[in-house]
């Protein structure tokens, strides 16, 4: 892919693929099964996406995430957020 493939992903999203990109590199070998990685990844990826995250949802994605112990991909995250 080329940047201005990138660029118009960044222009239409705000979000830079610099971000992305670390966001996609520290989920590679996160532990999954620890909550306070789980915490963090979740306020990283809120923070990326412009979003608040209730606690009550955050509690919610915390207990399911650590109970499948597993890497996320991107299909079992948007069931997450459905």
């Amino acid at each position: 892919m080329d940047n201005k493939f990138f660029g118009k992903i960044e222009k239409k999203t705000g979000v830079s693929m610099s971000d992305v990109f670390a966001l996609v590199d520290s989920l590679q070998y996160a532990d999954f099964r620890d909550e306070r990685t789980v915490r963090a990844v979740i306020a990283q990826t809120a923070a990326l996406a412009g979003k608040r995250v209730p606690k009550q949802v955050e509690d919610e994605l915390v207990k399911t995430i650590i109970k499948d112990g597993r890497k996320l991909d991107i299909d079992a995250i948007t069931k997450m957020l459905k």
